[in-house]
Parts: structure tokens; sequence; C-alpha cells
């Protein structure tokens, strides 16, 4: 099997060597990731000037192509032009913290996944809840176990998985979930920058809390959570709706 690993956190993040670490066991892996952090980049594409792009080693572990662009666009400039086999596998991972609920529209690392969805590759966002100690080995052996009872993934089709914090012992399981249409509770942090300009950093808190089992609260008890994630955003209910105006 040929697999294509990205990530969102920049080619030198631990999350990211973990996995590559599980995934050998499963193909080749090729390595086409940001040459830095892009998180929150969302899906967002590089067209008004030229990519760079650096073969790189990475602590003699691994080599690949860093790019200096977004996770997105790892994705499309990998399949289109640097891989010389066809991707049969795209994962985006290991992040630094859970893609879940709002923002998994946030997410690079879930755009990554769904670029090779919008390619008719099968994809695999992988995600670490956030916590002092990131446990990545730990979190990496979770999400092959996982990968491994999913596949194969149809292709053009993405599934999301997180892992919950791990400090306080093994996930209690894992729960196939929707998607939170909730977020952080939050707000910004109001402060004067060195040259005396007015800044405000984005903070937030536990997130809102849902009152039926979705990822952000499957998540928050404790279990390993899987959702599959649609490119098509449109609501049909809605769309239907506005067929009966008369127009």
């Amino acid at each position: 099997m040929h697999i294509l690993l990205t990530n969102d956190d920049g080619i030198l993040a631990p999350g990211l060597g973990a996995i590559y670490k599980e995934l050998v066991s499963l193909g080749d892996v090729m390595v086409v990731a940001p040459a830095g952090c892009q998180s929150g980049a969302s899906h967002s594409i590089t067209f008004a000037e030229p990519l760079v792009c650096n073969k790189v080693d990475v602590n003699g572990q691994f080599s690949g192509f860093s790019v200096e662009g977004s996770p997105a666009d790892c994705v499309k400039l990998a399949v289109m032009q640097l891989c010389e086999k066809p991707i049969e596998l795209v994962v985006a991972g290991i992040n630094s913290g859970a893609n879940a609920g709002i923002n998994v529209y946030y997410s690079g690392t879930v755009a990554a996944a769904m670029e090779g969805a919008f390619l008719n590759i099968p994809a695999v966002a992988m995600s670490l809840s956030r916590e002092e100690d990131m446990d990545y080995e730990s979190g990496a052996r979770h999400c092959i176990k996982i990968l491994k009872k999913i596949m194969p993934v149809a292709s053009g089709h993405v599934v999301n998985i997180n892992i919950p914090h791990l400090s306080g012992g093994e996930p209690k399981g894992v729960r196939i979930v929707p998607q939170s249409n909730k977020g952080f509770d939050e707000y910004y942090i109001k402060q004067k920058n060195e040259e005396g300009q007015l800044v405000f950093q984005l903070a937030g808190e536990q997130h809102e809390t849902d009152n039926k089992p979705t990822d952000t609260s499957s998540l928050a008890e404790g279990f390993i959570t899987l959702t599959a994630l649609a490119c098509d955003m449109t609501n049909h209910e809605k769309t239907d709706a506005l067929r009966d105006i008369d127009w």
C-alpha cells in the first residue's frame, strides 16, 4: 500500500514521527508536510505564488518533502506532482490537540484528509487531545489499531479519529459519534505588544457541552471517537425548501 502522510503541525512535529513509525507496517509511507505550523489553516490553498518544496531528513527517522504551504497544498502537490505511484491512503496527523466539534472546520489536519477525499483517495484524520505531557507513541498505537479495523476506507471518504487524554490511563473504549455543532467557550485577551500596539490573543476553555453523545462529549468522558465526515456541505432540506418559493 502507498500511503501519503501529512499534518498541520509541521514536518518536525512529534505526532507525525510517532504515527510514521506505525504506518510503515502497512506499506510504503511518503511524507509531504508543511515546513512549519499550520494549525487553524483550515482548507486554505496557495495560488498567488509558487510553493517552495525541499527534500529533508528528519532526525534520521525518515525523509520527506517540506512544503512552504498549507496542509491542503501538501496533499494536492503530493498527489499531482511528487508521488511517483498512485496514493492509496491519505493519513493526516497525529495532530497536537483534538479536532472535534466546530474545530473540525478550522483544522488543517482535517482539511488535508478532506483534500484527499476531493481527489477520490481514502483519507483518515488523526488527533490526540492536548494535555501537558503528550504521549504521541501511545496515541499512535491506538490510531493504528483503529485504522486497521476500519480498512479499507472507501475512495473519497474521510474518517476523523480522536484520542482522549491518556494521562489518566487507557481509553474507556471506542464510540462512533456525530460531530458536535459546538465549540470552545472562547474569548480574546486584550494586551499591548512591545511597540505599544493593541493586540488580541484568542483563548478558550473547555468545549461547550452536548446533551447527547458527540465527539466532544465522548472525548471528555475518555472515549476514542470515530466520525465519518462528508465533503458535501449542502443542507438538502433547506435547499428543497428554497425550491418551493415562487421564483
